[in-house]
């Protein structure tokens, strides 16, 4: 069973409670939505689910149907009591916590987990990405967000959403963008369309070898998406000589948006530290 857009709306009124719009929150009132979440989030019997922003609990309830192991993570001090009453009688665990500042590793242990999410539009890059570096065993993630974030996670090399996130993302995964959520779901009903972006962690590592020092190649992507309209000749030549755009195999004359998460890779090898001042 999972909660109706009946359920959601009782419940807020039972406890006196509205969604925030300073935390971005619009619960998912469709039973169908939220299993088909839990459906393409590929999880089951044996799996160790964790989620992030469970609200009232209507996804949780649906991961919890599929026999995983879920922990539900709630920030909203005001939403934990109810949301322990809804999940935590089908055996779901509660945490209150700031999923951007938890101690993951105590939480998760070594075993591997899987990441299922709703996420608001001002968290959702910044805890992709620090859960991508920072907690390796969160091997798959399954979020919902805003359309246009979906699409700047899971782009390619010359789409137009393609940007360092997307690079950040190729470095430790593989992200598809693998269904879109209508406004009508919600409640309340936001004024942007939403995307399912699945993420599977890449198995052998990050896409580039080991040798590249990662926090070198991400400023050399932040500095070249930074003026992505410019050649990278123009836009890191600061930090790029032209011998090394040679013996990396890069055209000068590319823009940034050109490059994959590999060729940034080569670059950041070929330019292993800050060219000396001339």
């Amino acid at each position: 069973m999972t909660l109706s857009g009946a359920d959601v709306r009782r419940l807020l009124d039972q406890h006196g409670l509205a969604p925030s719009r300073a935390r971005g929150q619009n619960f998912v009132v469709d039973p169908n939505t939220v299993r088909r979440i839990a459906r393409l989030a590929g999880v089951g019997p044996g799996d160790r689910v964790v989620e992030i922003g469970a609200g009232l609990g209507s996804l949780t309830l649906a991961l919890a149907e599929t026999g995983a192991s879920v922990t539900a993570i709630e920030v909203d001090r005001r939403l934990v009591p109810v949301l322990r009453s809804v999940v935590e009688p089908v055996g779901v665990t509660v945490v209150e916590g700031d999923a951007l500042r938890l101690d993951w590793s105590s939480l998760l242990g070594e075993g591997p987990s899987v990441l299922v999410a709703n996420l608001p539009y001002n968290v959702a890059t910044p805890l992709v990405a620090d859960l991508l570096d920072g907690v390796p065993s969160i091997r798959r993630m399954l979020v919902m967000v805003q359309r246009e974030v979906g699409e700047r996670l899971a782009a390619r090399p010359g789409d137009d959403a393609y940007g360092a996130v997307s690079v950040k993302v190729a470095y430790w995964a593989e992200a598809k963008v693998v269904g879109r959520v209508p406004p009508t779901v919600f409640h309340p009903v936001p004024n942007v369309e939403s995307a399912l972006v699945r993420i599977d962690r890449r198995p052998s590592g990050p896409a580039v070898g080991v040798d590249v020092d990662r926090a070198w190649l991400f400023r050399l992507v932040a500095a070249g998406f930074g003026q992505r309209r410019k050649m990278l000749r123009r836009s890191l030549a600061a930090l790029v000589g032209p011998e090394a755009f040679a013996a990396a195999g890069i055209r000068p004359e590319a823009r940034a948006e050109e490059l994959s998460v590999t060729d940034w890779g080569r670059l950041a090898a070929c330019t292993s530290s800050p060219p000396s001042p001339s």
